[in-house]
């Protein structure tokens, strides 16, 4: 059993009583990673919470005729409601006004003050409220903050500043000694590029125009930078300068910091280098995952298509919500997120694949024993691929968690979940069930499924910890030292004489027509967003046959090369290797596409077109890309498929 500690964090939350399922992407995956590694003997430590302070608490509350605290007071309820919804079991709850975290911020201002690396002096530049954040000229987007969008105010008040300039060569050598210290790696390229290349300008750290905050100790006018504060409390959580640090000392430092993307700058910028001031050492890893999207934009209550979990959760169920956020895209980039497509997910994957095996194996068991497998039981051809595939299935899933590739994780156990009912069909148990002979063959295969139904529960109880529960009840598995991770590395260790309990089917298909057409009414009701239009679309082309399709000859190819067209600004000339071959394809996305945007991925391409000359180059084929009147996106392929794959 490991006994190593893991401490993962998410941001801690600016207190929302909107808070919509955006910001329950990051939590729902922090509690996953903590429960798997809790499941793999880890010491874990899972922190979330609240930053209560700053200037638009202040301002809504003053709105509100009520205290700061009485503010944030209200919305930490809602908020430890919300994750109580979602299934979300935190070890720590912190909160920025909490009175040991207050003290030790005082200390750890004067600590960087005292080493000198806070100095007093005067700010006068551009500030988000909403934010609560500093930004310089070139940081704005179209004048505005490059963050929410919103109009930014010049503000100019006597401030202490912290020499962020002095740590720029420190952290630039800390990010390149260590290259999974900033993930995925295009936030590393952003974070280096845009902001230290260019030269890290000191920060300015406390604020005078407002009260609601932490005080500067030896200046009482001043009132420590709400980003100071936040970021403190990955350390404050664990008693650091407290009495009592033996968490700290035990659990620091944190093995990931998890967060959306907007926010990386501050973790993994000015967090490493106010913890080099402190002299103590950085967290393992910052990972920045993308936004969850809808009609292509980030989801915000401003843009009237917040999505509410208390709405999914009641009509779905709470597993099916943190599949489908797990499952549907890479955690690191940014994830559509639709209702219909939830609805789609949770029928296909959830009520066909895994509902639709444990209902027919216990089924089967019920009707062809009367609900008890008997002693004798006998193998088939079969076993031993289900058995090998367990191992794969086993290895795969525990390489993925490991980086945080969920997803990945996700479809390593679906393979195994659909393996299991092509076994069914294989091995036909309704003709085995004929023959009285057959029975110890039939019983073995009702085994077999029993059993992998047991793993699969293990596998994804980290994602949807109530899946599990039904499918021990159903299959009466009440001893503990089965349900371990550890368990399942032996196949066989439910015991052979299973005897079921029928239950409810655990995830019901949807009508899909019906349901979207219903959401949308109470989504609509409830934030009083007008009626989605529909996207146009072009009509649809004549039918055409199999035989039709199969003359087109459709393969992956890998993109070795690109150029901008000479002449041209929408055409890129490419080199893409399809098998054995490089074909030269010229392609009409320049607009839409860099060639650092596409070399080296995989792209699906018409291999057998005939070859034409554009603007006098020859093109020898086509990639494929959906296009409307405003965006083309390329069809990218999956790196997974090797280059010559035939597309079908």
């Amino acid at each position: 059993m490991n006994k190593e500690t893991y401490y993962v964090t998410t941001p801690i939350y600016f207190p929302n009583d909107k808070m919509h399922i955006g910001h329950s992407y990051t939590t729902v995956a922090a509690d996953t990673i903590s429960r798997y590694k809790k499941m793999r003997g880890y010491d874990v430590k899972f922190l979330t919470g609240l930053d209560e302070h700053g200037q638009k608490i202040e301002q809504t509350a003053a709105g509100a005729s009520i205290t700061p605290q009485e503010h944030v007071d209200k919305i930490a309820e809602f908020t430890k409601s919300l994750w109580k919804l979602l299934d979300i079991e935190y070890d720590i709850f912190m909160r920025t006004t909490y009175d040991f975290h207050v003290e030790a911020v005082k200390k750890i201002f004067k600590k960087i003050y005292d080493k000198g690396d806070i100095y007093k002096s005067s700010y006068e530049g551009l500030y988000c409220t909403p934010c609560e954040t500093f930004f310089t000229e070139r940081q704005l987007k179209d004048g505005k903050c490059p963050d929410c969008g919103r109009a930014i105010e010049a503000v100019k008040e006597e401030a202490y500043f912290f020499k962020l300039s002095k740590y720029q060569d420190a952290i630039m050598k800390h990010i390149e000694d260590n290259p999974e210290f900033i993930l995925p790696v295009s936030r590393r390229n952003e974070m280096v590029n845009n902001f230290i290349k260019p030269g890290l300008e000191d920060l300015c750290v406390s604020r005078t125009s407002l009260k609601w905050g932490v005080p500067v100790e030896f200046d009482p006018g001043h009132v420590v930078y709400v980003w100071i504060d936040a970021l403190s409390n990955y350390i404050t959580a664990l008693g650091y300068l407290s009495e009592d640090d033996s968490e700290y000392r035990k659990y620091w430092p944190a093995q990931v910091h998890l967060m959306a993307k907007e926010i990386v700058r501050f973790h993994s910028i000015i967090w490493p280098c106010l913890l080099m001031s402190l002299e103590i050492p950085l967290p393992k890893q910052i990972f920045g995952h993308g936004w969850l999207l809808m009609d292509g934009g980030k989801m915000s209550k401003s843009k009237g298509n917040v999505i509410d979990p208390e709405i999914l959760v009641n009509r779905y169920g709470v597993d099916a919500i943190r599949y489908y956020l797990m499952r549907e895209g890479v955690f690191g980039q940014d994830i559509p997120f639709d209702n219909e497509a939830l609805i789609i997910r949770s029928n296909s994957d959830l009520a066909n694949d895994l509902g639709n095996l444990l209902s027919r194996t216990v089924g089967m068991i019920d009707k062809y024993f009367g609900g008890k497998l008997p002693e004798e039981q006998k193998g088939n051809e079969f076993d031993v691929q289900i058995k090998e595939l367990v191992r794969t299935t086993l290895k795969n899933t525990e390489e993925f968690m490991d980086k945080l590739a969920f997803n990945d994780a996700l479809a390593a156990i679906w393979i195994f979940i659909r393996r299991n009912n092509k076994y069914i069909d294989e091995t036909m148990p309704w003709v085995l069930a004929k023959d009285e002979a057959k029975k110890p063959e039939l019983a073995g295969i009702m085994y077999t499924l029993a059993e992998s139904l047991r793993v699969i529960s293990i596998l994804i109880a980290p994602f949807m910890p109530n899946t599990p529960k039904a499918i021990y009840e159903q299959l009466n598995i009440t001893d503990d030292s089965i349900k371990t991770w550890e368990s399942i590395y032996e196949f066989g260790k439910l015991p052979k004489t299973v005897q079921i309990q029928k239950g409810e089917i655990v995830f019901p298909r949807i009508d899909l027509e019906k349901e979207v057409v219903e959401l949308e009414a109470i989504l609509e009701a409830k934030s009083g967003a007008k009626p989605k239009e529909e996207p146009k679309t072009s009509p649809a082309k004549d039918i055409i046959t199999i035989d039709d399709f199969a003359k087109l000859d459709l393969r992956v190819g890998l993109v070795l090369e690109c150029e901008k067209l000479e002449g041209s600004d929408k055409l890129l000339k490419l080199q893409i290797k399809v098998g054995e071959r490089v074909h030269q394809i010229v392609s009409g996305i320049a607009k839409y596409y860099t060639c650092e945007d596409i070399i080296g991925k995989k792209v699906i391409v018409i291999a057998n077109l005939k070859p034409v000359k554009l603007r006098g180059t020859l093109s020898e084929g086509m990639i494929l890309a959906a296009s409307d009147d405003k965006n083309i996106e390329v069809l990218f392929a999956s790196d997974k498929l090797a280059e010559g794959t035939v597309v079908s």
